[in-house]
């Protein structure tokens, strides 16, 4: 039989524990008329709470066993107390032991003091590895050690929210600003940016300074061959920094898109680009919804949605449960027809709560009326545009105070 290094290395550490000098072992040799061998069984002298309950649980076995067993006294002499080097023979039992069955001596272990002395070849033979980078998780601390982010920030760059933004910290901090960053600086002020642009322009597109001048400067010569003017490219840019970031053939298939499926002239279309350059970064799918949504669920026709886009571009891109909000108070609510929304879509693109309490406030005054043949008429546009002290004195014809008072009713 061959004893499991586990094994006797458990024991090990839970005899050698305990401060007592002897431990003893109980063997319980052959037994009259019974087949049943208990090889050992473990009493410990001045033991915990845990031990204790251990030493239960070893009695409730023993109890098990025994009541198997025929009804006959032990004799005395079954009984042999043994120490604990007999322990050591048992585990170190005649016979090969597998190589996986091999026990360790932690005793043997040694565990050397801090405070030990040592000598001054073994101090020599230490190895103190390099000193590692700072970790950082702001660019505060590389301000007065980077050129780079020095300029950046006397230019009007937002560092604080770089830094928020993954990778963005560590790019800037290996560039150099005279050979990454001027060039591409002077390449926007030849574009026409102003000074006061570039900070908010890099702030929202830091990576415009890992773009080559090369394609840089083919993405401006496109929108020029589409007779993009050098105001209307720089203007583009400013209000959509990515702009730049987009290849050749991005930019050409996204102008083509809105001129197909607006049916809309080159012309028209370069205006409608400009005033809303983002047209050309974002998604195409928030477009290609809204557009199915004025037709389908709005029912304007083709032509009035190509007015309403020409007028107002920021539909096409807006959050299609506030148009449809809109839409359905204006027209099913407020009862105003399509072509009165689209002979004044900026409706469309207002704030739901205005439009909501300035009408129930002129329904509560009888004044709530919205067709052109009518003597006291409110166009879509007074309603809307106009402040709310104009409002209440040339629409309402009441007294601000009044107003006031009846939103804190809605």
């Amino acid at each position: 039989m061959y004893v499991c290094g586990r094994c006797v290395m458990y024991l090990q550490s839970r005899l050698l524990c305990v401060k007592a000098q002897h431990v003893h072992i109980i063997k319980l040799w052959h037994l009259p008329e019974s087949t049943t061998r208990i090889h050992t069984a473990l009493l410990h002298h001045q033991s915990t709470q845990k031990d204790r309950w251990r030493s239960q649980t070893w009695t409730r076995f023993f109890s098990d066993h025994r009541s198997r067993i025929t009804e006959q006294e032990i004799p005395d002499h079954a009984v042999e107390p043994v120490m604990n080097s007999e322990l050591q023979q048992v585990s170190s039992a005649s016979g090969p032991v597998p190589a996986d069955h091999t026990s360790i001596d932690l005793d043997a272990l040694s565990c050397p003091s801090p405070f030990e002395e040592i000598s001054d070849e073994d101090a020599i033979q230490i190895f103190v590895p390099p000193n590692l980078s700072p970790t950082t998780f702001t660019l505060r601390d590389y301000v007065d050690k980077s050129e780079t982010l020095t300029n950046l920030l006397h230019l009007g760059v937002n560092l604080s929210k770089l830094e928020e933004r993954p990778n963005v910290g560590s790019m800037l901090v290996r560039l150099d600003f005279e050979k990454d960053v001027v060039p591409r600086l002077l390449f926007l002020k030849d574009l026409g940016v102003q000074d006061f642009q570039l900070g908010p322009i890099l702030t929202k597109n830091p990576f415009l300074l890992t773009e080559s001048l090369e394609n840089l400067q083919a993405r401006v010569s496109y929108l020029k061959s589409k007779k993009f003017t050098s105001e209307s490219v720089a203007a583009m840019v400013s209000k959509a920094p990515y702009l730049l970031n987009f290849s050749v053939k991005r930019l050409d298939n996204r102008l083509g898109f809105f001129q197909q499926q607006l049916g809309l002239s080159a012309h028209k279309t370069r205006d409608v680009v400009t005033r809303l350059p983002r047209l050309l970064c974002g998604s195409l799918e928030p477009v290609k919804e809204n557009l199915k949504v004025c037709e389908l669920e709005f029912g304007f026709q083709r032509n009035e949605i190509q007015h309403i886009a020409t007028a107002v571009p920021k539909v096409l891109t807006a959050n299609k449960k506030k148009l449809t909000q809109i839409f359905d108070f204006v027209h099913n609510t407020m009862g105003v027809p399509h072509f009165l929304i689209t002979k004044f879509p900026q409706v469309l693109n207002a704030k739901f709560l205005r439009i909501r309490e300035r009408h129930l406030f002129l329904e509560y005054l009888g004044r709530a009326h919205y067709e052109p043949n009518h003597p006291s008429y409110i166009s879509l546009e007074r309603l809307v545009a106009l402040p709310d002290e104009t409002f209440c004195s040339e629409v309402a014809l009441t007294s601000l105070d009044d107003f006031e008072r009846f939103q804190k009713t809605v």
